[in-house]
């Protein structure tokens, strides 16, 4: 029997409720979400358990569940929609990159980015004519598909901000302010190559987004999805509150390589490839959560681990998750590349 009572045990290393902020927090609605996002089974054990320990957004303690039947791991419960904006404020990274990022931290992204563009576009084995980015922000990657010959009126790009995406729909970009499952803009088929880098661990239903996808993508489409990888050397050592891939509570679904390939393999894709990236940023963040309310607390330590605040320290992180990945190991970002059956 499924239940959501979150137990004790799981976050040990947290000294007390002290360390914590709890009392100057909001307490958010939450909703209970009984079935697996992925399989639909209604068994499920408790997996993880901890607070927003980037934001202090909110005073909850959020749990994370296992499927019994493919191991899927989720949010139960997870925010009700209304408590979004607290839990995405205004500072939220992904609102403020260009002010919140270093720029040399950005340039090394760029390169990193460039890289894994290039390796996607190879996986389609000819030149895209038409593109669409899920989560697009600033138009980072429609900018760079412009770079391969492809007109503005064929690249998308779908984001929910809608001060973000209007000055992109003024450079000529088709671009919409939608939810991937609210979105009739695009025409069926009418996508030869689409990426989703670091989305679909934020959304309610997976399934319906990848489905909708899928609508989307003409026969032999490709479809790159990035996202953390549960099945990795820090996911595991931190496994219990502290790892920084769980971004609680924004994360809603976490996935592990098969429970990936299941999802891409039921929404009609057959999956060509999946490569292990870097996760510089959930290794520090780890460390960070760990040092900032473990016990013992070290948070003038914790500070060096914050990925937006010490570059040399994200540097290192970076190079260690190259060199691993260059030896097989799975680290814990994962780029899965997988081609819409004709």
């Amino acid at each position: 029997m499924a239940q959501s009572t979150i137990d004790d045990r799981l976050v040990p290393a947290l000294t007390s409720d002290a360390t914590y902020p709890r009392s100057q927090l909001p307490v958010i609605g939450e909703e209970e979400i009984p079935n697996c996002p992925v399989c639909d089974h209604v068994g499920y054990h408790p997996f993880a358990a901890g607070y927003d320990y980037e934001l202090e957004s909110c005073a909850n303690r959020w749990q994370f569940v296992q499927c019994d039947e493919c191991t899927h791991v989720w949010l139960n419960p997870r925010p009700v929609v209304s408590a979004l904006p607290v839990i995405y404020p205004p500072h939220y990274y992904a609102y403020n990159y260009e002010a919140t990022i270093n720029r040399v931290a950005r340039w090394g992204k760029a390169q990193l980015d460039r890289r894994k563009l290039q390796s996607i576009i190879n996986s389609l084995g000819r030149r895209p004519e038409s593109y669409l980015d899920i989560g697009c922000g600033t138009g980072r990657f429609l900018r760079s598909m412009e770079q391969y010959g492809l007109a503005r009126q064929n690249i998308y790009g779908l984001e929910l901000d809608e001060a973000v995406v209007e000055p992109l729909r003024r450079e000529g970009y088709q671009a919409w302010c939608r939810r991937v499952e609210e979105c009739v803009e695009i025409p069926a088929e009418s996508i030869d190559l689409a990426t989703m880098f670091h989305v679909i661990e934020h959304v309610d239903d997976p399934r319906t987004v990848m489905q909708g996808i899928a609508r989307w993508l003409k026969p032999g489409g490709v479809l790159a999805l990035e996202t953390p990888n549960l099945d990795s050397w820090d996911a595991r050592k931190f496994r219990e509150t502290w790892w920084g891939g769980y971004h609680i509570p924004r994360h809603w679904n976490l996935f592990s390589p098969p429970t990936l390939s299941r999802l891409f393999e039921d929404a009609g894709f057959e999956v060509v490839g999946c490569r292990f990236l870097t996760g510089h940023s959930f290794w520090m963040f780890s460390f960070h959560h760990a040092l900032k309310y473990g016990n013992p607390r070290r948070p003038g330590l914790a500070w060096w681990f914050n990925p937006f605040r010490s570059l040399p320290v994200l540097t290192a992180f970076c190079l260690l998750d190259m060199f691993r990945s260059t030896l097989g190991a799975r680290t814990s970002a994962m780029l899965m590349i997988g081609r819409k059956r004709s």
